[in-house]
């Protein structure tokens, strides 16, 4: 299977550039991926649904480990889990990064070794820091000073962790100012700037049961171009420096986090990971024999880019109305199963399927079920004029931030995600049932 962490193709060159490389299209207007046709899969699992290509997320684990050879690389958990999910990233080689206990505990649940795992948060739980203690999670991310307390009491004295401290190097980077974490202002690390997260470094360094073995920082999400994290990647290696001239020891792990941007439409610009590898590589040794350092063992955490481009969203459509100017082509989900384009702006590019159309093309909103006029799944985009109520929507670049965003909003259940592979389809995650919803609800 040919790799697709490159950049997109030019717009125009090929309309299925954003979609999993094993897509295929069959005769009426259909699509296959993996061998599997997607009209086959809405019938069999009912929409909305999640199809996910278990060839595309191997193969662009693969890649990350060939672009990153002796790093370590960890998989964003927070952009889609599920035990299959656990089993290929650890079957492919790549470590876990998790943010909270629930996460923790699948990884584990599902046979990954918790030495591989990372634990982040800016505000961990007791429970959080209670189970990665328990389950001896290989790294602890400390975010704020009041952790390095909290952790040790919870180790006790004669307990051993590892950590990582946060740091917040400086650098604007990212798709949107939501998902921007790289500078002072928002919720995560301790500053470079104000000596904060020197300051926590000399606090762990004076707690016996804590093993500082490295720094994190995480500038943002949705980044297309390498100069930020080269940026970043020299802020750190000063810090180690100062932290070597002030306190002695030499840090041997030095993590870059995630936020590798991916094309969501054709002609959008993705992160060309390979040039991103090669110049993080030269960069770090350059800059630590200028500050005369060993050179750390670098970490990354791709999260998006492993998972996004390997999903797609099936959706069906309910109605079809003109409102003034616009053309409104509503579909059984929306922002209950995908609420990034109401957080963050994200922009999509549907397409419909199961059927030929010779129909011209008209500028719709692609908008959801939901009692909520943000509602909005694609805006302005291309849709056959005939488009009409039971027609297949597919939405490419489903597979990140998509399910593990989704909410219960006006209950209407959160969709299965469906594997496919070598022309078979099988259920990873079921649908949310009315009865899971009552289940929880124990009041009278």
């Amino acid at each position: 299977m040919t790799t697709a962490v490159i950049p997109a193709s030019a717009p125009g060159t090929d309309d299925l550039s954003v979609w999993p490389a094993s897509t295929t299209r069959l005769p009426h207007g259909g699509l296959a991926v993996a061998g599997v046709d997607l009209a086959e899969v809405a019938e069999r699992f009912a929409t909305p649904v999640y199809v996910l290509d278990e060839g595309e997320v191997r193969e662009r684990c693969r890649t990350y480990r060939t672009a990153f050879p002796g790093a370590e690389v960890l998989y964003a958990a927070k952009a889609f889990l599920s035990r299959a999910m656990v089993r290929w990233v650890q079957e492919e080689g790549l470590g876990l990064d998790v943010c909270s206990a629930g996460e923790l505990e699948l990884a584990v649940m599902a046979g990954f070794p918790p030495e591989r795992i990372v634990l982040h948060g800016n505000a961990k739980s007791p429970h959080d820091l209670g189970t990665a203690l328990r389950l001896r999670v290989g790294r602890i991310v400390i975010d704020s000073p009041s952790e390095i307390a909290r952790i040790a009491a919870a180790i006790g004295p004669d307990g051993h962790q590892k950590v990582l401290v946060r740091v917040v190097p400086g650098v604007s980077a990212g798709g949107h100012d939501k998902i921007r974490t790289g500078t002072d202002g928002q919720k995560f690390g301790l500053s470079l700037s104000d000596g904060s997260a020197l300051h926590a470094v000399a606090r762990v360094l004076a707690q016996p049961q804590l093993e500082l073995t490295g720094l994190h920082c995480h500038i943002g999400s949705q980044i297309t171009e390498v100069k930020p994290y080269v940026t970043a990647l020299r802020r750190m290696v000063g810090l180690m420096a100062r932290i070597r001239d002030a306190h002695g020891p030499v840090l041997p792990e030095l993590d870059l986090g995630g936020g590798h941007g991916i094309a969501y439409r054709p002609g959008e610009t993705a992160l060309d990971v390979a040039a991103l590898a090669r110049k993080l590589r030269s960069e770090l040794i350059g800059a630590c024999a200028a500050a005369r350092l060993s050179v750390p063992r670098l970490a990354i955490e791709p999260g998006r880019a492993v998972v996004g481009p390997a999903g797609v969203a099936l959706y069906r459509v309910l109605a079809v109305k003109h409102t003034g100017d616009t053309l409104f082509v509503a579909v059984d989900g929306g922002m209950s199963d995908n609420p990034r384009p109401a957080l963050y702006g994200v922009r999509y590019a549907p397409r419909l399927i199961g059927r030929a159309s010779s129909a011209p093309p008209r500028t719709a909103t692609v908008v959801g079920r939901h009692c909520e006029a943000g509602d909005v799944l694609a805006a302005g985009v291309e849709l056959p004029g005939d488009v009409r109520p039971g027609d297949l929507i597919a939405v490419p670049v489903a597979g990140a931030y998509q399910l593990s965003m989704a909410s219960g909003y006006n209950m209407v259940g959160r969709p299965p995600v469906v594997a496919v592979d070598q022309g078979t389809a099988r259920l990873l995650v079921r649908r949310e049932t009315l009865e899971d919803l009552r289940v929880r609800d124990i009041g009278g």
